[in-house]
């Protein structure tokens, strides 16, 4: 009788205690966020992912009633950032606004790298694309693509292409489409795209790969010719200008893109409130009109979407990183 007893009174405290550790582990993502969260960001203030972290933040806090504070980490492109957020806690209180860099090329380019973009993160969503548009100098005999491309076939080496620095987006980008459209350009590496886009315009250098917010201005007022746009999907801002893609350099996409990633281990529950309030905050129109106006085309993925771009991304800009040389200490 006792010993029933002991069994039946065991047995109970043991479904409290099982009870318990199952509320328990689910409890964060229940009452997640109850305290400020911060997003990393691996630029300085200003810059394109530090403004749209700045956009996406002030929704996150309306629609997640708690804080979302920016914190600026720029150096090492993006890869002290990375390193910060790789190593904080997997509570959901500390994210990282990664993007192409960050989580695809860096890994071929620089020698030594403290972080695995697939291993150390989980994705959250992808936020946007920012487009690479193919400009020329308008004394560059070529309306087209096509025309530019037969220039250069033409006279192999006498095209220079610009780019804001060696492993940078339009240093890469010059290199993709240098290996697919089967031409000779020359790589003109500058510390910054504004001084490369200067050299542009004055002729110093006949073209370049820009991103759409720096060069929508130079288009408009033709300082420069647009010929293609980077993205596989025409952009939002210029939506007559066509793509790589459509114009004969099948697949091609050199984008710029952008996206939420928490530390790895970070719980399910948590990553998934981080996605629903992601993709509302994309939703809304203001900010989609204030990523437009920045020059990001809205995007918004489940965390697998986002985490399979990542894996697609990486081989690709493994094998252009190779082919061009570059590397960084």
């Amino acid at each position: 009788m006792l010993r029933r007893f002991v069994l039946k009174n065991l047995t109970a405290v043991v479904a409290v205690v099982a009870s318990a550790i199952v509320l328990s582990s689910a409890a964060p993502a229940a009452d997640y966020p109850s305290r400020p969260v911060t997003i990393v960001v691996a630029f300085t203030p200003g810059g394109p992912s530090d403004v749209l972290s700045r956009l996406i933040a002030k929704r996150l806090q309306e629609i997640l009633h708690q804080p979302f504070i920016v914190e600026n980490r720029p150096g090492a492109g993006g890869n002290i950032a990375a390193e910060q957020v790789k190593n904080a806690d997997p509570d959901g209180y500390t994210l990282l606004m990664g993007n192409n860099s960050i989580l695809a090329t860096n890994a071929a380019l620089y020698k030594k790298l403290s972080y695995d973009a697939q291993k150390d993160f989980a994705p959250i969503s992808l936020v946007g694309t920012q487009p690479n548009i193919l400009v020329v100098n308008p004394g560059v005999p070529a309306n087209s693509m096509a025309e530019l491309i037969a220039l250069a076939k033409a006279s192999p080496g006498s095209l220079n292409f610009a780019s804001s620095g060696h492993g940078a987006a339009a240093h890469l980008a010059g290199e993709l489409f240098k290996t697919e459209a089967k031409i000779n350009i020359v790589h003109v590496a500058y510390k910054g795209a504004a001084p490369a886009l200067q050299d542009v315009i004055a002729g110093h250098v006949q073209m370049m790969f820009a991103t759409s917010a720096s060069v929508i201005g130079l288009i408009k007022n033709e300082k420069v010719r647009a010929l293609a746009v980077t993205t596989l999907k025409r952009t939002a801002l210029l939506p007559d200008l066509p793509t790589v893609d459509e114009l004969g350099l099948k697949g091609f996409d050199a984008t710029t893109w952008h996206g939420l990633v928490a530390p790895a281990g970070t719980p399910k529950e948590i990553i998934e409130t981080l996605n629903i309030a992601t993709t509302e905050a994309l939703k809304d129109p203001a900010t989609q009109k204030a990523l437009l106006d920045l020059g990001v085309d809205v995007v918004g993925s489940s965390p697998k979407e986002f985490e399979d771009y990542i894996t697609s991304e990486i081989p690709k800009w493994t094998a252009v990183v190779k082919a061009s040389g570059a590397q960084i200490d």
